[in-house]
């Protein structure tokens, strides 16, 4: 390859370096991930896993489909995810009585437990995190979701 064609893939990979949305998406999300995980280690879960038991607290069990695309992930991803939940005893997976093909998925009174606890520690850490930021995270949010 000639200089001249190193040079401008040099400066196209500069470009993407400082102005790709998914890289720096990526980067943060790993980077966040990382830092919730760090603060929910003492209660035994993961980031991840806080986001999933926040989606199935709610009054009735949920369906796979719907957590699986508020979640943005695919079904067999999501069942990957619940069976650590489901071996804790923090989730149960039931078969659905309407469609036995279906599954349900809800908090166990253990799962409720973990969840509160958990909570506080996350409001803590996400109050810094606001902080940190220090601009507006109202648009922020709004931005990821749009995406989302």
């Amino acid at each position: 390859m000639t200089n001249k064609k190193n040079n401008e893939l040099y400066e196209a990979t500069a470009h993407i370096r400082d102005t790709c949305l998914c890289l720096h998406a990526q980067r943060a999300a790993r980077a966040l991930a990382r830092r919730f995980d760090d603060v929910l280690r003492p209660y035994g879960i993961t980031s991840g896993q806080f986001s999933l038991l926040n989606v199935l607290n709610r009054p009735d069990p949920a369906s796979m489909g719907p957590v699986a695309k508020f979640l943005a992930m695919d079904r067999s991803t999501l069942t990957a995810n619940l069976k650590p939940l489901e071996r804790n005893g923090l989730v149960s997976v039931e078969v659905d009585p309407e469609d036995r093909r279906g599954r349900k998925l809800s908090l166990t009174g253990e799962g409720r437990k973990v969840l509160r606890a958990a909570m506080a520690v996350w409001r803590r850490e996400h109050a810094a995190l606001e902080k940190e930021i220090g601009s507006d995270t109202g648009a922020l949010r709004a931005g990821l979701r749009a995406i989302a």
